[in-house]
């Protein structure tokens, strides 16, 4: 496979350039267990992602609407039975997600700068503006990206719109990150390349139970094994 003609790489942000799920998966088990003497923690957990499967559509991505989420399936776990104290728990839950420290994923920075001498670089990523934002700046990885895209959601028009942005075609277009769902196959559907760096947790959500077989499809197990193919 020749990725000569590849002008722009685009990379998730979110478990592609720092660790993100593994504070969300810590968040639900401290919330079942806040809520063990209503309801069992493994049924509390699904109902939780009814929960966030419903609102979805209302509120998008990112911690604050999960911190949202979370007093709502709090409310109905207990039946409204729940004390103030609880409210304030899940409340303080959420900002303190929004103030974890940025741990990058091992190599990515190198693998950046390496990338940036060569490509154009492109975050893109979904979720809530301030909070990536915040993170990017934490991160120290603004410097290598030429441009930022904040999306509502990953989707095949979206990826598009990003293309016509940069003014190159779908076939110079490269996406690496670790969602098959968000970061591979829209991308391959419009024609364009996708590598898949999977991360070793990942939200049900994003899961895709299905082998991707694709000529402009690669899959890595590391950060630094794309400075092997580019």
């Amino acid at each position: 496979m020749s990725f000569q003609n590849i002008k722009v790489i685009a990379f998730d942000a979110d478990d592609t350039l720092w660790v993100n799920e593994t504070f969300f998966r810590k968040a639900e088990e401290e919330f079942c267990e806040l809520l063990e003497q209503f309801l069992p923690k493994e049924e509390a957990n699904k109902l939780l992602f009814d929960v966030e499967m419903k609102n979805l559509p209302l509120y998008g991505y990112g911690i604050k609407p999960f911190t949202l989420s979370l007093i709502e399936a709090a409310i109905t776990i207990s039946n409204g039975e729940m004390n103030i104290g609880l409210v304030e728990k899940l409340i303080e839950k959420g900002k303190q997600m929004l103030q974890e420290p940025i741990e990058l994923i091992d190599g990515i920075d190198k693998t950046l700068n390496e990338l940036s001498k060569k490509y154009r670089l492109v975050m893109a990523t979904k979720g809530d503006l301030l909070d990536q934002e915040r993170k990017l700046m934490k991160s120290g990885l603004e410097k290598y990206f030429h441009h930022i895209e904040i999306v509502s959601d990953k989707t095949e028009m979206h990826y598009r719109k990003l293309v016509k942005h940069l003014d190159i075609t779908e076939k110079e277009f490269l996406m690496v990150g670790n969602s098959l769902k968000s970061d591979v196959l829209p991308v391959l559907n419009i024609g364009a390349h996708a590598f898949h760096i999977p991360f070793h947790t990942t939200w049900a959500h994003e899961m895709v139970h299905e082998e991707v077989n694709h000529p402009n499809f690669r899959s890595f197990t590391k950060a630094s094994e794309l400075l092997q193919v580019l």
